[in-house]
Parts: C-alpha cells; sequence; structure tokens
C-alpha cells in the first residue's frame, strides 16, 4: 500500500465526518453569540442562471420565515474550468429547471435559448438599484421573469437601471465572484452560511434545517421551503420501458445514485442498462479544487440523507479506475455487474480501500459475490474501452457530460427522457409512473 493510498482515506474521513462538522458549526454559532451578530446568509446571484431564478422566488420566502440577515452579491457564470462543456450545461440547466419548478410550484419556462446579452446587462442593472437584501428578495424575481420572457419593455418599467453603468455592473461582478470563490464556490444560486454552501433549491433544504437547529425559525412557521424530493417505495409494471444509467466509478455522486436506481428498476420492472464511461478527469475536462472540495462535503449530506456510508476516500483516478474497468466485462458475463460496480465504489469512497492494488481489487470482486481466481485473468486487458467510448459518445448525443446520468426509453414511438444527476432519480420515477398511465 502507498503511503498515499494509506493517508488520505484518514484525511478525507475527517474531513467529511460528522463530527468535524457539528464541532464547526458549534464553533461557528458560539463566534456569532459572543460577537452579537445576526444569522448572516450570503446569496450569489447569477442572473441569466435558470436555477438563480427559482431559488430567488424563495428569498422573500425565506427572510419571512426565518430570522436571518441576507446578503445579496450579484456573480458572473461559472469559469471554463468549472463548466467544463458550457453549451451543454446552459442548454440543459433550461431543461431541467422547467422540471424542478413544475415539481415545486415555482415558475420558469424553458424558451429554448438563453437571453439576449443586452437584455441580461439591463437585468443586471435594475438589480445593482435594490437598496437592500430585501428589496433585492423582492425585485429578483420578477425582473428574472421578464428576462427570461425576452421583454425589454417590462425590464424597463420595473425600475429605473439609473447611473449604473456597464463599468459599475463589471466592478460589482467581480467583487461578488471573489468573494464566492473565497468561500469555495464557483456556481449562481449558492446559499452560503457558516462555512457551509448550498447549492440551489435542491440544497436550500439543508440550510433551512440548520437554521431550524440554531433557533433562527421565527415562531408558527411550517414545514420546509424546499424539502428533499424523495422517490418512493411504490411498485408498478413497467416492464416495456428501458433505463440507462450512465455512471463512472470515480464519481461519488454515482455511488450514491446506485442503490436507488437498482431499487427503483427492482420496483418497476424497467430493464435497467449499466452504461459505464470514464470519469471526467480522465476524458481530459477539469475539475478545480474548489469544485472537488464542495463534491466531496456535498456528497457527504447526500450520502447520510439515503442512509449510505461515505467519507473515507482512496480516490480512484487514473490507475485503479482503468483496472476496475477491466474487470468489469467479466462481471457482467457472471451477471454480477451491479453488485461489482456498487462494492468498487463503496470501497473507494467508504471503506478506503485502495482500489488500483491486488489486494483491494480482491476485496471487491469477493464483495460482489466473484471468486477472485477467476476474475483475476482479466485484470489489465484492455479490451473495455471501447464501450466506455461509445457510451461517452451517447451520453453527449443525450445533451448531458456528467454522471450520473440516465436515459428512459420506450414504449415505441415515445421521446427518450434524459436527465443527470443523483438528485434526479425522483424525475425518472415520476416518468415512468406517467408513462404507465400512474402517478407516482
Amino acid at each position: 500500500m502507498s503511503l498515499r493510498s494509506a493517508i488520505q482515506p484518514q484525511i478525507t474521513a475527517a474531513i467529511t465526518s460528522s463530527s468535524t462538522r457539528s464541532l464547526r458549526r458549534g464553533i461557528v454559532e458560539s463566534l456569532r453569540q459572543v460577537r452579537g451578530r445576526p444569522h448572516r446568509v450570503r446569496y450569489f446571484h447569477q442572473v441569466d442562471d435558470p436555477y438563480s431564478h427559482l431559488a430567488a422566488q424563495l428569498l422573500e420566502p425565506l427572510l419571512e420565515r426565518y430570522g436571518i440577515e441576507l446578503e445579496v452579491h450579484l456573480v458572473s457564470p461559472p469559469t471554463d474550468a468549472a463548466a467544463p462543456d458550457r453549451d451543454r450545461l446552459v442548454a440543459y440547466s433550461r431543461v431541467d429547471a422547467a422540471r424542478v419548478a413544475e415539481a415545486r410550484g415555482l415558475a420558469f419556462r424553458d424558451r429554448a435559448a438563453q437571453p439576449a446579452a443586452e437584455l441580461v446587462m439591463q437585468a443586471t442593472r435594475v438589480l445593482a438599484t435594490a437598496r437592500s437584501p430585501r428589496a433585492f428578495a423582492a425585485l429578483a424575481p420578477r425582473v428574472g421573469e421578464a428576462l427570461w420572457d425576452g421583454d425589454g419593455a417590462t425590464l424597463t418599467s420595473i425600475g429605473r437601471q439609473g447611473r449604473t453603468t456597464v463599468s459599475d455592473v463589471a466592478a460589482l461582478l467581480a467583487r461578488g465572484d471573489r468573494l464566492r470563490a473565497r468561500l469555495g464556490h464557483y456556481l449562481g444560486a449558492v446559499f452560503h452560511y457558516g462555512g457551509e454552501s448550498y447549492w440551489g433549491v435542491d440544497r436550500l433544504g439543508y440550510l433551512e434545517k440548520r437554521l431550524i437547529d440554531v433557533g433562527a425559525q421565527r415562531p408558527t412557521q411550517g414545514s420546509l421551503l424546499a424539502p428533499r424530493i424523495e422517490v418512493s417505495d411504490e411498485r408498478i409494471d413497467a416492464a416495456g420501458l428501458t433505463l440507462d444509467f450512465f455512471f463512472s466509478l470515480r464519481s461519488p455522486y454515482s455511488y450514491i445514485s446506485m442503490p436507488r436506481t437498482y431499487d427503483l428498476a427492482a420496483r418497476t420492472g424497467v430493464t435497467l442498462r449499466l452504461r459505464p464511461v470514464l470519469p471526467m478527469v480522465m476524458r481530459g475536462l477539469p475539475v478545480p479544487a474548489a469544485k472537488r472540495m464542495y463534491i466531496t462535503l456535498d456528497s457527504k449530506r447526500e450520502a447520510e440523507s439515503v442512509g449510505l456510508p461515505f467519507g473515507r476516500i482512496c480516490d480512484p483516478v487514473g490507475r485503479p479506475v482503468e483496472r476496475g474497468f477491466s474487470l468489469y466485462p467479466y462481471a457482467v458475463s457472471k451477471k454480477r455487474e451491479q453488485e461489482y460496480v456498487l462494492a468498487f465504489c463503496r470501497a473507494a469512497f467508504a471503506e478506503g480501500i485502495d482500489c488500483g492494488s491486488d489486494a483491494g481489487l480482491r476485496q471487491v470482486v469477493e464483495s460482489a459475490g466473484m471468486s477472485w481466481e477467476a476474475a483475476s485473468q482479466h485484470i489489465d486487458i484492455d479490451g473495455w474501452r471501447p464501450e466506455l467510448e461509445a457510451n461517452r459518445a451517447e451520453m453527449l448525443a443525450m445533451g448531458v457530460w456528467g454522471v450520473p446520468s440516465f436515459r428512459l426509453t420506450g414504449p415505441a414511438g415515445s421521446e427518450d427522457f434524459c436527465t443527470w444527476g443523483q438528485d434526479r432519480i425522483w424525475m425518472i420515477e415520476d416518468e415512468i409512473f406517467r408513462r404507465c398511465g400512474a402517478g407516482a
């Protein structure tokens, strides 16, 4: 075992542990109380980001429900390093935001195009005139609606742009970008409180629970504004449908999605097809340090929410992933591919096992119910690469670029339904039930 593979799981376990998080939160709250400061929530708004438009619709309710001081910052789109496939990201974001809006009772309609640059600048200048966070919270949803409708006249009527110049906007965005980077994030629609970031309406519920824990909820307030959308435990006969599951062995979100994806297939009878791809970084797409850290901490929260162990990480990037995939065809031949990839990811992300070593792979193989003696004859044979490349090309053709991604097909004549993210399994379930004529 290398020094790195021995030390890394200890470090990541400490960073991601619930005890460390509780200690960190306790220190934050103690310092806040000693200094007599309010519960300050920072919010980063990207004007032409559909997820920011959704988040903006919850700012006023958030202020009504919790005793917080809201601090708003306008920010630019993510850098190329943080958004390596920008065109697909932008197009997919609109489709996904429209689906999320419908599910959560928010407003957003995908018009199949981004707003014109001049309208984005006009909207930004209008928002820059907001004199207080509460004014911004009231203004932003109206501005966003007009922007996404392409309605410059309404933007003009909403508020005067005053003396806010293009250079003023550039300076304002630069300040927001610097603060966002200093706090460890890179996207719009991000909330930040006490050292932790929460992206969009999908993670707002975590922030709400934390505010409730520290006594910031106002009296007589009810349930969360943005609770996690869960899958059901219902069963249905959807044997005529097929679900393609695109995943990688280095993706913590792929690991978190595996048990629920398997369960969904078992409950509905859809034909589940595993579609492995190489990790983004091994496909030449960068993953900046801030993005890696946020994904790690966010994965811990998500894993806890679905009852999966996570945190003792021995990063399988590079040779471990390649060796792991070299055994994948053998696992398929034994009809143990589901068990095998789950065992590999569990070993890498929860057990701190070096999956690039023979000893580590042996644990994975035997955990998946296969013979190490037989499987070891297939290690380091490169026959798996064409399949993964074909899966990558097919995934990109679907309009997504990362994992886990999903494609639901069938019955004959129906359009494919594609989505991305372990927190979108509920969408797949809803679509399965819709196509079978039942309500999820």
